[in-house]
């Protein structure tokens, strides 16, 4: 509904996977722009394939970006836009968009675009990022897009209890010397020691808590199998 020359906004914060490969080509960011229906409650997704004035665009109205960048590149989606918005002032979050297609988390996804914008930055003469930068792409960006982050996404008094403790004595990150890089360019899953959400414990010495994974992984073959037969796909044998 419109209401005036301003368009109703639902109240709760708005994700959208724009300019993806083919998809982007069609200036529909634009053409929302232009109607006023973009705006500060938006995240946008990908945005690979949006012109410059789409890009503007999402800056100037206040809206976030998040970069799925391992996917985006695989499966040719286009070239993550991180220098566009970095150029522009706006640092994204990152998300994983396909897990299936690539590890579902955030190491993979801040190694990708440390490497990324470090390899864009040397070819047009933009300032390399550095790694505790990405490390708040993959954190209170990561809030901010979510509309969280006066809760979450940074240890700070007065937000909620989430807390992930990664261990320094494995030989990946051994000798230990900046610690945002540590975690950017050396850590991945088995790093993460302990993991506290809003005060409550779910992960501990490595192993998650409250999880039935005898159960989980029944689940997930048995969903496996009857979507193979219901779309009669054959899988190859190995």
């Amino acid at each position: 509904m419109i209401t005036g020359s301003s368009p109703a906004r639902p109240g709760a914060r708005i994700t959208t996977h724009v300019g993806v490969g083919s998809y982007g080509l069609d200036e529909k960011v634009q053409e929302m722009g232009e109607a006023g229906l973009l705006g500060p409650d938006t995240t946008y997704i990908h945005c690979t394939t949006l012109n410059d004035t789409e890009i503007q665009m999402i800056v100037d109205t206040g809206g976030t970006v998040s970069l799925a960048s391992p996917v985006e590149m695989m499966m040719g989606h286009g070239m993550p836009p991180i220098q566009k918005f970095l150029d522009r002032g706006l640092a994204p979050s990152l998300s994983v968009d396909v897990e299936t297609n690539v590890p579902a988390d955030m190491f993979n996804q801040m190694r990708s675009v440390l490497a990324l914008q470090r390899t864009i930055a040397a070819r047009e003469g933009k300032r390399p990022v550095a790694a505790s930068e990405v490390l708040a792409y993959a954190t209170i960006e990561g809030a901010r897009a979510n509309g969280l982050d006066a809760k979450v996404g940074s240890l700070t008094p007065g937000k909620q209890a989430d807390v992930i403790m990664l261990r320094t004595d494995r030989l990946n990150v051994t000798p230990l010397n900046d610690p945002a890089t540590a975690v950017v360019a050396g850590m991945d899953t088995s790093n993460v020691d302990t993991v506290i959400i809003a005060g409550h414990v779910m992960k501990q010495g490595g192993k998650l808590l409250h999880v039935d994974w005898p159960a989980v992984r029944k689940m997930a073959a048995e969903s496996r199998d009857f979507v193979i037969e219901k779309s009669g796909f054959k899988l190859p044998k190995i």
